[in-house]
């Protein structure tokens, strides 16, 4: 009997990653706790940096490897090198914050890359069980993640929230992996899909366990996304957690949750499109409704990014609705469009949430977590730098030309229009209207009221020039979304 090596290949930077992190858990074992925390940092911040330009360098055709359980893709590749520097710029914008409240420590960082590795685990998933398993090592690192602060009373309580509501999503995630293994009799992705197909003269599948396989996955699905009915958690843990944790937990993840959906329905279940796109539609259109009116009576503004995160997670859903084109039923029947304008839109939240969060950290200080709306008036006063960034970055989650956030919700609403879908656009569109208010408050405060805290704003120079730059990353691709769009598209035609 001959034996083959495996390829490694196209798992090779997960591999590596963790590597690291068993080299940085012995490292920080035999460190004092301050030394521990600067060696983690760095270690992670250079290892991110690191795996970024090596995800971006490698883009190829798909490869498959540990028997289909894991696969290389370019959007896979191009997911994981957004969501490492994410998680880089987090662990930058983020450093001040927890040194100021004594919640700088080695386990931080290791936890940190842990969720990453979870990340790129289920960005490159095959297989139902590399799914769950990507999606776990990320959903109990998060846990741990919002519960850091253990002598906060807030936090603990946003973590026991978290862990229970996620603990049942995972549980009906799994229940549904298992209905669509039983009726299809294989684990991995693309077989699930060849089985579905109509064209493939296969045993017959029992339909009524495979519908219901559906239900609970997209259920899972739903969960993760935080997205209606399923969003419960969101507010609290936002609020919860610290903000530098709130600030991994809004960017990062919600890649891997796109991801997700993409492996899962887009190339597994493409051939129950017809029914997964009606679940999505539903809860796409009540996220965008529900998140948009509950932000307006929100004081606090990581609660108000909770809803408003909320929103823009149905936005995204609503562009896997248009996935399938009318009339076609089969491989050839993909909608480009519709998943470029996902991809796009995932991928320019990711780096506005960064961009907003980052700069409340800015101007958060030891003792004063500066996360109400009202800590935010007179700052044109305080600093016209920074209330002009955060106005860029109001007017993009708004969607008011011509930042990129108008354009990310123009390409949905042109694929829902061609779709079909005029009603759903025009729902849409006037939520949005209802959004934009809660958005153009945060500016009114920071303009047009009296100052009351005219303190210094602290950060180092190198955070304040990132921050900077992130921010006008976001008046840039607006100017120029067509590059953005273009990329996005190019890698969705070659992995499907």
């Amino acid at each position: 009997m001959d034996f083959q090596i495996p390829n490694f290949l196209p798992a090779s930077a997960e591999l590596f990653q963790a590597g690291v992190i068993v080299a940085l858990l012995l490292v920080i074992s035999f460190c004092r706790r301050a030394t521990g925390a600067a060696v983690a940092y760095w270690v992670s911040l250079v290892t991110l940096l690191a795996l970024a330009t090596y995800h971006i360098a490698t883009i190829d055709a798909v490869d498959f490897t540990f028997g289909k359980m894991f696969f290389d893709d370019p959007v896979g590749d191009v997911i994981k090198c957004a969501a490492c520097l994410c998680v880089a710029l987090a662990l930058i914008y983020g450093r001040r914050y927890l040194r100021d409240r004594d919640l700088d420590s080695p386990e931080y960082y290791l936890i940190i890359m842990l969720a990453t590795l979870g990340i790129c685990v289920l960005v490159s998933a095959g297989s139902l069980i590399t799914v769950y398993l990507g999606l776990e090592l990320l959903s109990l690192s998060s846990y741990a993640l919002v519960a850091v602060d253990r002598d906060s009373v807030r936090s603990t309580e946003a973590a026991m929230k978290y862990f229970v509501l996620g603990a049942l999503a995972s549980g009906l995630l799994l229940y549904g992996m298992s209905m669509i293994y039983g009726a299809t009799q294989t684990l991995d992705i693309v077989d699930i899909a060849r089985a579905l197909s109509a064209s493939n003269p296969g045993p017959e599948i029992n339909r009524t366990v495979l519908l219901f396989g559906l239900v609970f996955l997209v259920a899972g699905l739903a969960f993760k996304l935080g997205v209606v009915p399923f969003h419960m958690w969101i507010p609290d843990v936002y609020e919860g957690a610290p903000t530098a944790v709130t600030l991994f937990i809004a960017s990062a993840p919600k890649l891997a949750a796109f991801a997700m959906a993409y492996r899962l329905l887009v190339i597994g279940m493409w051939d129950l499109s017809e029914y997964w796109q009606r679940m999505l539609l539903i809860v796409g259109v009540a996220s965008i409704v529900l998140g948009n009116v509950t932000a307006i009576a929100q004081t606090n503004l990581k609660r108000m990014l909770a809803y408003s995160g909320i929103s823009h997670m149905g936005f995204m859903v609503l562009g896997l609705v248009c996935g399938r084109m009318a009339g076609v039923h089969n491989w050839g029947g993909y909608n480009y469009n519709a998943y470029s304008s996902s991809l796009f839109y995932a991928l320019t939240y990711a780096v506005t949430a960064l961009a907003t969060f980052g700069v409340i950290l800015l101007l958060s200080r030891q003792g004063f977590e500066s996360e109400r709306i009202e800590d935010f008036k007179g700052l044109n006063k305080r600093s016209s730098w920074w209330a002009g960034m955060m106005a860029i970055l109001m007017f993009s989650m708004a969607g008011i030309p011509f930042f990129v956030g108008f354009f990310a919700k123009f390409y949905i609403l042109h694929t829902l229009i061609s779709a079909g879908y005029l009603w759903v656009a025009v729902v849409a569109v006037l939520a949005s209207l209802v959004g934009a208010f809660y958005y153009l408050r945060v500016v009114k405060v920071m303009f047009f009221d009296e100052a009351t805290d005219l303190s210094p704003i602290g950060g180092s120079t190198c955070v304040k020039g990132i921050l900077s730059f992130n921010s006008l990353l976001i008046a840039a691709l607006g100017l120029f979304p067509d590059v953005l769009m273009h990329i996005c598209a190019v890698l969705v035609g070659a992995s499907l």
